[in-house]
């Protein structure tokens, strides 16, 4: 099976929509996103993944554990991604691109909210006035007037 990775072999398809995999645990990972199972159940919060490796970051919200930890600046996170991610404000590097226009950015939030631009996604709705916003931190400062602040 390891094998597979090295000869580029994929011979494990998704019945549902083609996809193939170098792996059946993939594939069964894969599978869950059509079937919408999730088993992994957060004890604590009770919020469900479809994977256990999601779990076990998720759960690190709730015991502040925060294993990775950059050493220029001795931030730590949760997640090795949000650790490579974080290195690109020392180096300036900006390995995520606009698949639209191009456009780099050096984390994945940046992005998200740049994509809004291009998409004209308003995904944050005020549950008092029901006026939209692109971004979350919009939102925020919108509340505030909501709250007298």
């Amino acid at each position: 099976m390891h094998l597979h990775n090295h000869t580029g072999e994929r011979p494990f398809a998704c019945r549902v929509c083609k996809k193939s995999f170098n792996n059946y645990f993939v594939l069964k990972v894969h599978l869950c996103t059509h079937t919408g199972e999730r088993p992994f159940t957060c004890d604590i919060c009770k919020k469900s993944f479809s994977q256990s490796g999601h779990l076990k970051v998720h759960l690190r919200t709730h015991n502040g554990e925060r294993p990775f930890t950059r050493d220029v600046c001795k931030k730590s996170f949760r997640q090795p991604l949000n650790l490579k991610l974080q290195l690109c404000t020392h180096t300036g590097k900006k390995p995520l691109v606009s698949g639209i226009c191009k456009t780099s950015f050096s984390n994945s939030n940046t992005l998200e909210m740049h994509l809004h631009n291009h998409t004209g996604e308003w995904p944050f709705t005020c549950g008092i006035c029901k006026k939209y916003f692109s971004r979350s931190g919009h939102l925020k400062l919108h509340l505030r007037t909501h709250n007298g602040e």
